[in-house]
């Protein structure tokens, strides 16, 4: 008789959760105090790097380039019309969580890993990976060395008190290479150090040695990246938790330029391709079903991000890929469908 008793209850709950989660489904996205202040501003606050060449650096006019920078401009143009209604806040990397937990800027945009830490203990949302790095070694290209297992015994230059510093000692005691790291506190002094000779290489995420490398080096093709990367570094836009309704456009932008690429969306051919018949296209589009609805935003939404910077594959090609000044293999920042790991949930 009890366990029947026990069957009707589990029903009963079985039922009133189903019902909750009806009524909760029809709920629109929780807007909160940073959809409403970008709205009624007009402007998208982004926080970016204070100048990483291909990320976000801004020249001496002022103007802001780099792929975290297009991640900002493709936002404000889903949500605002206009990709140029963006204040730049830039921030250096003490600064930044700060700076978005107080509410100065209302997206992150800036190199910044997805850790577990950061993500479950500092009030933010990850909203995805705009670009999977990883910490790499560069050297001189007149040296023998083709692979980071070739540095036994060498000098390595380094930045203190970082993950990268943690890395380099992990990868050299289980490869057994003795590597003896020569440490700086800030990072204009490891690259003085790097450049001037002091070390036989020079470690930190792969896109920092690049960029390093075209702004430092006299003749960047004299110093080479090697193939390994020793740690897993997925950098990705930030936002503060407690607003849905903008972690949900802030994803799905970044998530509609990655399958506008897929598809073949391009900045220029997105007008023509208004008319294809492709379900799919039709979706980002707008011009079949309105997703635009469901994220409080109009059905041109991801049309105009597209239009604004272009699909993720323009996106990377432009401010860090291989015809770019970084140039930067697209490598595991390729299509899941090309051999690499973007790969964005369907806009549908």
């Amino acid at each position: 008789m009890h366990h029947m008793k026990q069957q009707t209850t589990k029903t009963w709950l079985g039922a009133a959760v189903a019902a909750t989660a009806l009524a909760l489904a029809a709920l629109p996205a929780q807007a909160g105090k940073t959809m409403d202040a970008i709205k009624a501003r007009g402007q998208l606050v982004c926080g970016v790097n204070t100048g990483l060449p291909g990320f976000s650096a801004a020249d001496s006019q002022g103007n802001w380039t780099g792929l975290d920078v297009d991640v900002c401009k493709a936002i404000a143009a889903a949500m605002l019309g206009d990709a140029t209604k963006i204040k730049y806040v830039p921030l250096t990397a003490q600064q930044r969580f700060t700076a978005l937990q107080s509410g100065e800027v209302d997206i992150l945009s800036r190199n910044t890993t997805w850790t577990l830490t950061r993500d479950a203990s500092l009030g933010m949302n990850f909203i995805g990976v705009t670009f999977y790095d990883g910490q790499g070694f560069m050297v001189p290209a007149k040296g023998k060395v083709k692979s980071a297992k070739q540095l036994k015994g060498a000098t390595v230059c380094v930045q203190s008190g970082t993950t990268t510093e943690k890395n380099l000692t992990d990868f050299s005691r289980a490869n057994k290479l003795d590597i003896k790291p020569v440490v700086f506190e800030k990072v204009e002094a490891a690259n003085g150090a790097y450049f001037s000779g002091r070390c036989q290489a020079y470690t930190t995420d792969a896109s920092g040695l690049a960029s390093y490398r075209k702004q430092e080096a006299k003749n960047p093709a004299d110093h080479i990246i090697l193939p390994e990367l020793i740690s897993k570094e997925p950098l990705g836009p930030v936002v503060r938790r407690g607003d849905d309704e903008f972690f949900a456009i802030a994803k799905w932008v970044v998530f509609a330029l990655i399958e506008a690429e897929e598809y073949g969306v391009t900045q220029a051919n997105a007008d023509q391709q208004k008319t294809s018949t492709d379900p799919v296209v039709q979706r980002i589009l707008g011009t079949s079903e309105d997703t635009g609805k469901l994220l409080g935003l109009d059905k041109d939404w991801a049309y105009r991000a597209i239009k604004a910077v272009g699909n993720y594959g323009e996106i990377f090609e432009r401010n860090v890929g291989e015809k770019s000044s970084l140039g930067l293999p697209r490598g595991v920042n390729g299509l899941w469908n090309k051999g690499g790991i973007m790969y964005a949930p369907p806009v549908r």
